[in-house]
């Protein structure tokens, strides 16, 4: 059998190749029809047209899409340790659908302006994505005592009232259905350096908290007791990987809308792969999640030839009869 450690190089080489590969077919890949040729011009001869197209347009949509990607990736492989629930992801401490609603109710109040070349509804859901999360950390304490499996469940009724209270909004905003697909089903389609200048701070900081902090993950998945006896702050650390995962899953919906199975499907897969130490989990979860996402947002732009479909069909589609296979495998 393949060593481990043979196995984490391997990988390592073949994501590098994929990544490269991704970029590369993003930027030659999009509505307007380019090659090569026209990729080379842009390079050594500048050319404006050509910078607009491969600069501002593909390389900012593909950028984005990685960086949500590693975000969304990384977030499920935290939440994942700290619920030692391989089901576990974003979507479970109800974070994503607190920021779509806070979306939809910018949507929904008229509220179209941008702060600092941000607009307001990436700002609101980014709020209402924190917001919710609060509410249920709050929710789970019980006389000042603090339990994972609470947080569990809190987490999972608050997040189906905002989407109950989104799909509210929906049918009362008729009329903003497209915007409000946007930010249910996910795309890049809005992409631009600003929101990568958005994301990038927030994915930078908190997968270095998360390395920091991977050797103590590796102890709360032996269980809090375990983990206190071995030196391990273990309400310091629960809380600072609580409010990371929020984080990283808040601005990747912000600039993005929802996109499901990323935070689910890649931390499981790469831990069947090469094991449970976060300390190497976290990096492959963070750069598999990141080059998946490109590749299906390059799919999502070039299945159709007359419209661009939401990138959360394409990683549902693909994400969970990947997931059903890989439940199938482990019995």
């Amino acid at each position: 059998m393949m060593k481990v450690k043979s196995k984490r190089i391997i990988l390592l080489f073949v994501l590098i190749f994929l990544f490269v590969l991704s970029f590369f077919l993003s930027l030659l890949e999009g509505p307007v029809e380019t090659n090569f040729g026209n990729f080379w011009d842009f390079l050594f001869n500048g050319n404006g047209t050509f910078k607009t197209i491969f600069v501002d347009l593909r390389l900012s949509r593909a950028l984005l899409a990685f960086l949500v990607g590693a975000s969304l990736s990384l977030s499920g492989a935290i939440l994942q340790g700290y619920f030692q629930n391989p089901m576990a992801g974003p979507f479970v401490v109800g974070v994503s659908s607190g920021a779509a609603f806070g979306a939809v109710l910018c949507i929904y109040l008229g509220l179209n302006i941008r702060l600092l070349g941000v607009s307001l509804q990436s700002l609101f859901a980014f709020g209402s994505g924190f917001a919710i999360v609060f509410l249920v950390y709050l929710l789970s304490q019980k006389k000042g005592v603090f339990k994972v499996e609470t947080l569990l469940l809190t987490g999972i009724a608050a997040g189906a009232l905002a989407s109950a209270l989104t799909s509210f909004l929906i049918f009362f905003k008729s009329e903003s259905y497209q915007e409000a697909v946007f930010w249910l089903l996910g795309s890049f389609s809005l992409a631009d350096w600003n929101q990568i200048t958005a994301v990038l701070p927030y994915f930078l900081l908190c997968f270095t908290v998360a390395q920091w902090l991977a050797k103590d993950m590796n102890l709360l998945v032996q269980g809090d007791d375990i983990a206190q006896s071995l030196g391990c702050s273990v309400n310091r650390v629960r809380k600072t990987f609580l409010a990371v995962s929020t984080l990283l899953a808040a601005s990747s919906v912000s600039v993005s809308g929802i996109i499901g199975f990323i935070g689910l499907v890649v931390p499981h897969w790469i831990r069947i792969l090469i094991g449970p130490d976060h300390r190497y989990l976290f990096f492959f979860s963070s750069l598999t999640g990141g080059v998946f996402l490109v590749f299906s947002d390059l799919l999502a732009r070039t299945l159709l030839s007359s419209t661009e479909l939401p990138i959360g069909i394409i990683t549902a589609a693909v994400g969970a009869p990947f997931f059903i296979y890989l439940l199938s495998q482990r019995r």
